[in-house]
């Protein structure tokens, strides 16, 4: 499929770019070069073909889920100018 250079224009418009004249037919000939190379990958039969979160073929090493890091809540909280019931209290700014 190729582009035509209103379609380029219009493309253009939508998105908020602004492109020379004189780079319309170049824009045109890459972006009908990409949808060519979508329509090859669309046309690959997959059917069969088990999905993968991942190109390599392995498994993620996982750690164990355990805290690392003390409560320091309380410590924080000592220094702030208002808190009530674990929360801060912040001025409000929109009426």
């Amino acid at each position: 499929m190729s582009l035509l250079p209103a379609e380029v224009e219009k493309i253009a418009h939508l998105a908020r770019l602004s492109i020379s004249p004189d780079d319309i037919p170049e824009y045109a000939r890459n972006l009908s070069n990409i949808i060519g190379l979508v329509e090859q990958m669309q046309a690959v039969d997959t059917t069969g073909v088990t999905p993968m979160a991942h190109p390599l073929d392995m498994a993620a090493r996982l750690r164990p889920d355990e805290i690392t890091e003390c409560d320091g809540r309380a410590q924080f909280q000592s220094i702030a100018p208002q808190v009530a019931a674990g929360l801060y209290l912040v001025p409000k700014v929109i009426e």
